[in-house]
């Protein structure tokens, strides 16, 4: 079953389905990173949100979100309640295509391809240790630039600079790390402006930095990461996840009751 997305210029066609009011893409890994590179190489002005639970439940009560989500040129299904959501509308073999992972699945191909990253978002401690460990990791990577900007709203010279900076840098791919919906939000604002790929990756620079311990990998395979986050930094996070997953999951309950009543009806 495909539901059609929001047409707007500039954007290619996008196979998917909206789960609750954010349209989410049907993928595999291997496409999504040639999508990614194809419009790296050449430079084009796009960008990607990786949708959780929490992006995803945003988009019913933040408009200016629901618009950038939807406008995007590609939105993954980041957290495993969103996989199972696409699943159960019918991609059966849909996977959780999360940013940490992403980030460093694309760097593995830019350093094969000679494309060359941006990073901005964060803080200065942050991008050096993040350098420093992409360095061992990926050590023939073109890392063009990190910028960290300040935690308030830019002036529209602040703003110019760093259009600049980042376009002078000859990056093919900008990772913004600015957090939910900020980020989203920015990418949107920036699409046309910024010539590369922009792909909004939440805490990636963190757990990638060494500054946040990320869940081990039978949590993340099963579904259970956010728990794993949740134990860990319970005072901030139990709000987002107690009251988001719960609006989730009668969200989308509702969601998929209406459209098989209306299949069955049809």
């Amino acid at each position: 079953m495909m539901q059609s997305q929001p047409y707007t210029e500039d954007v290619m066609p996008r196979k998917g389905e909206a789960v609750l009011e954010a349209f989410i893409d049907a993928l595999t890994w291997e496409e999504t990173l040639r999508q990614i590179t194809q419009w790296a190489a050449a430079r084009e002005s796009r960008y990607v949100c990786i949708c959780n639970v929490h992006s995803v439940v945003t988009t019913t009560n933040d408009v200016e979100f629901k618009i950038a989500v939807n406008n995007a040129d590609m939105a993954t299904p980041d957290g495993a309640p969103v996989a199972w959501a696409l699943r159960r509308l019918g991609h059966p073999a849909q996977e959780r295509i999360n940013g940490p992972d992403l980030m460093m699945k694309y760097l593995a191909e830019a350093e094969r391809l000679g494309q060359s990253v941006f990073f901005y978002g964060s803080t200065d401690t942050t991008l050096t240790s993040l350098r420093v460990a992409l360095n061992k990791q990926f050590p023939a990577l073109r890392i063009a630039g990190m910028h960290s900007p300040p935690f308030r709203a830019l002036s529209r010279e602040e703003d110019d600079r760093i259009v600049e900076l980042i376009n002078d840098s000859g990056a093919n791919v900008v990772f913004v790390g600015l957090g939910c919906p900020k980020q989203e939000k920015w990418m949107a604002e920036h699409r046309g402006r910024i010539r590369a790929v922009m792909v909004g990756v939440g805490a990636a620079f963190d757990y990638h930095a060494g500054v946040l311990k990320r869940a081990p990998l039978w949590w993340q395979r099963n579904g259970l990461e956010w728990l794993y986050r949740l134990g860990a930094e319970p005072r901030r996070l139990f709000k987002r996840y107690m009251v988001t997953n719960t609006l989730f999951v009668v969200g989308f309950l509702r969601q998929f009751v209406t459209t098989k009543l209306a299949l069955g009806e049809a």
